[in-house]
């Protein structure tokens, strides 16, 4: 079997005891985010299983659509990641 070459970590444990593994992240080519796919992506980045530049440019997303997908799930969980949900978490 081989194992292609990869920067950092092939699977984290996290916190509630399971394992994720970079097989577990959405596919590179994923073009429609669902909140189920956003939070895998901020959960690896901030379980160290992948960096912020790496998840940026793997998933071609730019500074400001991270950081708010980040702030979403700090202040208000993944349900805030939900597109029918913006209005209701967004700032007036």
């Amino acid at each position: 079997m081989y194992l292609r070459k990869v920067e950092g970590p092939r699977s984290v444990t996290l916190p509630d005891g399971s394992i994720m593994t970079r097989a577990d992240l959405p596919s590179v080519e994923t073009r429609r985010w669902v909140a189920s796919r956003k939070a895998l992506v901020i959960r690896a980045v901030g379980c160290g299983l992948i960096t912020r530049d790496v998840a940026k440019d793997m998933y071609a997303l730019s500074e400001k659509e991270f950081s708010e997908w980040e702030t979403a799930v700090k202040e208000h969980g993944i349900g805030a990641l939900k597109v029918t949900a913006l209005k209701r978490y967004r700032q007036p």
